[in-house]
């Protein structure tokens, strides 16, 4: 159980909106070191010229968490000007939608390289100097969290690539969560999955890299961006209601953080379908006209 956070340091990935804005706004006012790290230059400068606004240290980094070397780099940074931190929230993540078929390499190499690697490297460079620090401190405590999604514990259709992204930061957070336990009682993990928040996440596409540059859409993708510009755009849920839950789920201890509890039906339909062999589940059940919309929209000729 972690109550204090005064004085501790967390690093935060996509800090420059979303999640990772709200969660340093919230760390800021607990006062906290904050360690804000984005792809995007003009969204990290004025994240943390606010941030320091609010009277907490800042250490900005631009940097691709898909980019090994970079990371480690925020990381020896991190480690020289506050010591290990004690919260990393890997954070940062992009959105690709279309029939699975129809994504290019560059689109999986994009989408892996974010979601998951960037994760992957978080865990990677950041866990070993926490483990350190509670060994040489018993009063040191940490927390990693992990942003997946509901798409990490669903598959909705027309939106493969960012599934298998998700499923794939589950299983890590997951397996981090045991392997954690193994070795120390000092350093916790969760994962946040989200249900459809206002972030920007569905315009993750103006962040991508010119060498990864993506091709004329098809139309299944273009109908997957309209679909997810809709459900993003009109999510009741807040940004800044997640991040205050994730940091309630810390202070608990708590794995799985959810910003749409009732969405929870749907996990279970999914996990009946594997335990009972049955054919999947039409993810759509709950709100059929969509799967009629999209399919209708698919078929037109």
């Amino acid at each position: 159980m972690i109550s204090n956070f005064k004085g501790k340091t967390a690093v935060l990935t996509g800090a420059g909106s979303g999640f990772g804005l709200e969660c340093a706004r919230i760390g800021a006012k607990l006062g906290m070191n904050l360690v804000l790290a984005d792809v995007q230059q003009d969204a990290l400068d004025a994240a943390a010229a606010e941030i320091r606004g609010l009277g907490a240290q800042v250490l900005a980094v631009k940097l691709d968490v898909s980019k090994a070397a970079e990371v480690e780099a925020m990381g020896a940074a991190v480690l020289a000007q506050f010591g290990a931190p004690h919260f990393v929230f890997n954070n940062a993540g992009v959105g690709a939608g279309g029939l699975v078929w129809e994504n290019t390499l560059a689109d999986w190499e994009w989408v892996i390289g974010v979601n998951v690697m960037g994760v992957a490297h978080g865990v990677r460079v950041f866990t070993p100097m926490m483990l350190d620090a509670a060994k040489k401190d018993p009063t040191y405590q940490g927390h990693i969290v992990n942003t997946a999604s509901m798409a990490g514990l669903l598959n909705a259709p027309n939106m493969g690539i960012y599934n298998v992204s998700k499923h794939a930061v589950v299983a890590l957070s997951e397996t981090l969560y045991q392997d954690l336990a193994l070795v120390t009682d000092q350093i916790g993990a969760s994962v946040l999955c989200p249900f459809f928040v206002p972030t920007g996440i569905n315009q993750s596409h103006r962040n991508r890299p010119a060498d990864a540059a993506a091709s004329k859409p098809t139309r299944s993708q273009l109908i997957g961006q309209a679909m997810s510009d809709k459900a993003v755009g009109s999510g009741k849920v807040t940004a800044a209601e997640v991040a205050q839950k994730v940091f309630d789920a810390i202070a608990a201890n708590q794995f799985y953080i959810y910003s749409h509890p009732k969405s929870i039906g749907s996990v279970q339909s999914r996990l009946e379908d594997i335990m009972l062999a049955r054919n999947p589940t039409d993810p759509f059940s709950h709100k059929p006209e969509l799967g009629v919309e999209l399919k209708r929209a698919l078929r037109a000729e």
